[in-house]
């Protein structure tokens, strides 16, 4: 359940109506999910949000989907019900098949024990990326 009342997505706000139709037009959906009508508690809040995704989430050297499966892996990582289910749904719509989706997962559930490994052991790093 959620802490705070849903914003109605007919809201007559200005701030909140103008990303409510962006969200709608830009995803080419009929409803706004709820995460954005959370948001909208705070418009300001909504506005920088939507705004920040829109620049961050859209092909550029890294094409959607791999920006999807980092969400989703990032969702995963975080324990997030909301966002593992949003994420999982845009690789699915992008054409990520059920064994590949295994295979992020499992790559995700991998480098999560990997990391938490290293540092229990506390290694110090010692292949290092190339400085350009």
């Amino acid at each position: 359940m959620s802490t705070v009342k849903l914003v109605d997505e007919h809201t007559k706000h200005p701030k909140v109506k103008a990303v409510f139709d962006d969200i709608k037009a830009t995803k080419k959906i009929d409803r706004v999910p709820n995460i954005w009508r959370a948001l909208a508690t705070n418009p300001d809040h909504l506005e920088l949000c939507w705004t920040r995704l829109k620049a961050i989430m859209q092909p550029g050297k890294v094409d959607l989907l791999t920006k999807e499966i980092i969400a989703l892996a990032v969702s995963v990582t975080n324990s997030c019900r909301y966002c593992i289910n949003s994420h999982t749904a845009a690789v699915q719509k992008l054409g990520l098949s059920t064994e590949a989706l295994g295979e992020v997962l499992a790559v995700v559930g991998l480098f999560n024990q990997m990391n938490k490994l290293a540092d229990a052991y506390q290694v110090e790093p010692d292949i290092l990326p190339k400085v350009e």
